[in-house]
């Protein structure tokens, strides 16, 4: 209790030194939070009330954030894929957040192996790198060859990460609970739950097991596709605190002059990129949803590595179908579909008008939809989408956000890769083709029957 205190008092001085709450820049808090951060600047940081910032309040946010540590970075990085709670300019501040940190010692890294596994690295590995390639805010990793000669890459959690981030998750919900009880404002943005998504992301990257399931998945899922690769788990080497994976070589796809130098084709690669990732999206219902620089590569003969399996999204049988009929609905600018879609799948309330959702559908697609195909933004659409949504009274649908995220990095990496091509070109045949097979009378039926037999069979084992 006195440590979490102690923690509690640590933070106010943080986000006071940083002028949170007294500086807020163009965000229109409300008048009992202002009054809360001049008390709070008093008592920890009293100069501040004489001092006005230079930075901007997106800048000081993030500084705050990477003082606080490892979890806050990571539930920064979090809130920057919410633009509807915080705000587009913030939300692009925060992405800057990188999740990087000095590395811990290698005799520390050594130390978890051996707890671990009950083995030295000398026991395991014929060479363990001690300089980590990467270091993150959760964990790093280190090169390492194994006794039968393959090269792997063994990623190990942070010593005492669970510790840390079972004291601050505990303050996170506190922070949640007084917002939505004191500032009636701000319940509609539920805080409470958007620590609960976090905290269940959060618990999937802190069990390494989990991410080496999440390889495995994606690697059964994309067997059978050409020109991508998922790293060999090593599982007789992979802990909670640990996951060995095959050592990969490549360049990021981020490395454009490489790429060029390695005599690549950019337009192909943005290509098979884009239409892997969709594939994991509506084929699979499973996709990878950290796509950072550091994370996907390209192989000498063109084909792409995805590595780092922590941030995945899953989206159901019903989330495939609502996001694909509502891509369609806009491709054919039928606006009263994309409202049917959303009634259907429980994303609005029953008691939604149709023609008002339909009519707000319209006048944030019209603008997107009316550009040349080449400039149309799938990232921007559903953005607009669910900020349309939202005001209809949608409760927030993490997976949903998630993808829509992913969706702006992959046409970023395929605009900087080859600046001509749109990913909206590589998809809308695939849409149409979807929706050939599965809008047709005879898939509805089809569908019906399948959800009357499973039905039935849940009634009978009951």
């Amino acid at each position: 209790m006195i440590s979490l205190l102690l923690n509690f008092l640590y933070i106010l001085r943080i986000v006071s030194k940083q002028q949170i709450l007294t500086y807020p820049g163009t965000i229109r808090l409300p008048s009992r939070l202002k009054i809360l951060g001049w008390v709070i600047t008093i008592v920890f940081y009293p100069i501040g009330l004489f001092k006005t910032p230079t930075d901007d309040f997106g800048i000081r946010l993030t500084d705050c954030f990477k003082k606080l540590g490892p979890v806050y970075i990571k539930f920064g990085q979090t809130l920057s894929t919410r633009p509807d709670l915080i705000g587009v300019k913030i939300a692009s501040y925060l992405q800057s957040l990188q999740d990087k940190l000095p590395p811990f010692s290698s005799s520390i890294a050594r130390k978890i192996i051996d707890e671990s596994f009950g083995q030295s690295t000398d026991e395991l590995f014929s060479v363990f790198e001690d300089i980590p390639i990467a270091a993150a805010s959760i964990s790093q990793v280190h090169r390492a060859k194994l006794k039968s000669g393959e090269f792997v890459a063994v990623k190990i959690l942070r010593p005492r990460i669970h510790h840390t981030y079972n004291k601050d998750i505990k303050l996170l919900y506190i922070f949640a609970k007084l917002v939505a009880k004191i500032f009636i404002k701000f319940k509609r943005l539920r805080p409470v739950a958007v620590i609960d998504v976090f905290n269940t992301t959060m618990k999937f990257e802190l069990d390494l097991r989990l991410e080496a399931a999440a390889a495995s998945e994606l690697s059964d899922n994309l067997q059978n596709d050409v020109d991508i690769y998922i790293p060999k788990v090593y599982w007789q080497l992979t802990h909670e605190y640990i996951i060995t994976t095959e050592w990969v070589d490549g360049i990021s796809i981020y490395a454009r002059d490489k790429l060029i130098e390695q005599g690549l084709d950019l337009t192909k690669i943005a290509q098979r990129f884009a239409t892997i990732f969709f594939n994991q999206v509506y084929r699979d219902g499973f996709f990878h949803a950290d796509l950072h620089p550091g994370n996907i590569l390209v192989r000498s003969d063109g084909s792409i590595v995805l590595l780092d399996f922590g941030i995945m999204g899953r989206l159901s049988d019903k989330d495939r179908m609502a996001i694909a009929e509502s891509l369609f609905g806009f491709l054919s600018r039928n606006y009263k579909l994309v409202a049917l879609v959303h009634l259907r799948a429980g994303y609005i309330p029953q008691n939604t008008d149709l023609d008002l959702f339909a009519q707000a559908c319209r006048a944030v697609s019209e603008p997107i939809i009316g550009y040349a195909v080449k400039n149309i933004s799938i990232g921007r659409l559903l953005a607009q989408l669910f900020k349309i949504t939202e005001d209809f009274g949608m409760e927030v649908q993490p997976q949903l956000l998630l993808l829509q995220k992913t969706i702006v990095v992959v046409e970023g990496v395929g605009q900087q890769l080859d600046p001509e091509i749109n990913v909206w070109q590589l998809i809308e045949p695939w849409i149409k083709k979807w929706a050939a097979k599965n809008l047709s009378p005879e898939a509805k039926v089809l569908r019906i029957l399948k959800h009357i037999v499973v039905e039935i069979l849940e009634r009978f084992n009951k």
